[in-house]
């Protein structure tokens, strides 16, 4: 398994941090309110061992945001949200004069945009400071059992070796708890370390 020297880790956690910043301040910006950011936890893992107990999901059922970048490297980021709080979210997004039975005609629509601006502002971070282009697909929402969610997860990883980074989102009024997500097959993890060792050359 490929091993990161402690540089290249402290390096990486620390360009996923600066994304994860710029995303929350994106979102304190249409919530209203202060979006709470753990440290980002960066490992990398062979698929069997991401288990839900791995990721601190208790929730029967998520709600997943899912996008692809390509470029020097391919990645797949993921926003989880627990399903019972992603009604609050819309709803703070859209306003408070949205009723409830309303809400769930805007659910995938806004949850699509939110998933678009946080993991957009996590990987323009990573592009903005290693000086390379990164290309997204649009967008994908679905409600699914942690189970399934749990098996996308696994399924990103089409070779042995995959990069999983975990942040924990917390909007603190409304008790949520998000999760960023990035997976990175072990060629594009060899790829972008080769640009983060670069950057590092050069600082």
């Amino acid at each position: 398994m490929r091993l990161l020297s402690e540089l290249q880790r402290d390096s990486l956690s620390e360009v996923f941090n600066i994304g994860a910043g710029r995303a929350a301040s994106s979102l304190s910006e249409i919530v209203g309110e202060e979006i709470k950011l753990s440290v980002p936890c960066l490992r990398v893992l062979h698929p069997s061992e991401i288990n839900l107990e791995f990721l601190s999901l208790s929730s029967m059922r998520l709600g997943a945001v899912k996008q692809h970048f390509s470029g020097p490297f391919s990645a797949d980021a993921m926003l989880l949200f627990t399903e019972d709080r992603t009604l609050e979210i819309v709803r703070d997004m859209m306003g408070s004069q949205i009723s409830l039975d309303e809400l769930a005609d805007f659910e995938e629509e806004a949850m699509c945009e939110l998933g678009n601006i946080i993991l957009n502002a996590c990987l323009s971070a990573m592009a903005d400071i290693l000086e390379l282009s990164l290309e997204s697909s649009l967008p994908v929402y679905s409600v699914d059992s942690s189970e399934a969610i749990l098996q996308q997860i696994i399924a990103s990883g089409n070779e042995p070796i995959i990069l999983f980074l975990h942040i924990n989102m917390e909007i603190e009024r409304r008790r949520s708890q998000g999760y960023l997500v990035f997976l990175l097959s072990s060629t594009s993890l060899d790829t972008l370390l080769e640009h983060i060792d670069r950057f590092l050359a050069v600082i």
